[in-house]
């Protein structure tokens, strides 16, 4: 059994990291004092989150985490004092800094990288998870996506009985998770509007085989890459029923998307002030999960339609009296579904294309071969890369 004091020491020794690395401009202090933490004492971070009296809840995905746990911070902060890593720093360095600024908070909200996921739930022990999406993604860094749905399925059978499970149901891998589970809660999410989906499967869908016999899945709707709704001909293995639904989509451009959510507890007309199908299941999964945590469908409808983008998706930047769009792509389903939005608005003149490969986003950049930008060649003038 630890003494307090030296938990106490620990946290002021990380907390004064965290201040000087923002007073010599060295970082803004989201991951470093969390690193030290860790490095110092790994249980901390449990003792921690055993603060938050509400308990903590997760958000993973490969596309769509930050926007999709920013959702439910508009929607559960009405209420709630939460402890949100809105930066992005989603590794257990960053859930531990927040953690460390956390003074008052009653629920942590965090979004938690795909590979980080299983260590941190085992840690934190949340009361809820929202699981949106596996895309192929920084394959030098976690391997292939099979793999990651493997530690994903560990993850999930190791959480507490009581937490409540969110997943997308148009994710073969994602949707199956959680289905024997029992006890506890299961909501499963998902699109059902044929009018949206792509004409066939695209060449970059990732999870084209059934994950249980290897069968190519026949797909009713191709919604995102491989997001849809899917069945095995041989076996069987099909879309989940849903329980959250989002139906009479309609994308307006570069603007915004509106849909009716429709949930156990009713339905309600959405809009939403950013554009594309994609945002329409973060919104789906920041529904599901605040629903989860008892939020009424009237407050998540109020939450969802005040919000505005996270930085880097879809972010509007006031220039010259123009509007610079920054999106940030990192695999060919994110890639190919930010140019889908793009040509439903009116097609950019000029794209400025900066490819990263820094350790952080993978090194592997190989990707971007399966990217469909020819789309965006008729109305293009110039492109910076």
């Amino acid at each position: 059994m630890r003494t307090r004091f030296p938990l106490r020491l620990e946290i002021l020794l990380a907390r004064a990291t965290g201040g000087l690395s923002r007073l010599v401009g060295t970082g803004g202090g989201t991951t470093v004092p969390g690193k030290l933490l860790w490095k110092l004492d790994p249980g901390a971070v449990d003792e921690l989150a055993r603060r938050l009296s509400l308990g903590s809840t997760l958000v993973s995905a490969t596309n769509g985490k930050t926007t999709t746990a920013a959702m439910t911070a508009g929607i559960l902060s009405r209420k709630l004092r939460l402890a949100h890593n809105s930066s992005g720093a989603n590794l257990v360095s960053g859930v531990a800094s927040t953690l460390l600024a956390a003074r008052d908070a009653e629920l942590g909200l965090f979004e938690v990288d795909e590979a980080a996921l299983p260590e941190v739930a085992r840690r934190l022990q949340p009361r809820a998870v929202c699981l949106g999406n596996l895309f192929r993604d920084q394959l030098d860094r976690y391997g292939e996506l099979e793999l990651v749905a493997e530690r994903w399925r560990g993850a999930v059978q190791e959480l507490p009985d009581n937490s409540a499970l969110v997943v997308n149901g148009d994710d073969p891998q994602v949707g199956d998770l959680g289905r024997e589970r029992d006890p506890g809660p299961r909501t499963v999410f998902g699109v059902d509007d044929p009018r949206q989906a792509n004409p066939t499967l695209q060449h970059a869908a990732d999870s084209k085989w059934c994950i249980r016999c290897g069968t190519p899945y026949e797909y009713a709707a191709a919604y995102i890459g491989h997001l849809g709704d899917y069945r095995c001909p041989s076996c069987g293995h099909a879309r989940p029923p849903l329980d959250v639904v989002a139906r009479e989509i309609e994308l307006e451009g570069i603007d915004r998307v509106s849909f009716d959510l429709i949930t156990p507890d009713g339905s309600r007309r959405v809009r939403l002030g950013v554009p594309g199908l994609y945002n329409v299941y973060n919104a789906l999964g920041a529904a599901s999960l605040s629903r989860a945590l008892g939020a009424s469908l009237e407050e998540i409808q109020r939450g969802l339609e005040a919000f505005h983008a996270a930085f880097g998706r879809f972010e509007r930047i006031g220039l010259d009296g123009k509007s610079l769009l920054v999106l940030l792509i990192k695999n060919p389903a994110g890639a190919n579904e930010a140019i889908r939005t793009l040509l439903a608005g009116e097609a950019p003149s000029l794209v400025l294309a900066a490819l990263n490969d820094g350790t952080a986003d993978g090194k592997d950049v190989s990707w971007i071969w399966d990217v469909d930008f020819e789309p965006l060649l008729p109305a293009l003038e110039r492109l910076v890369a």
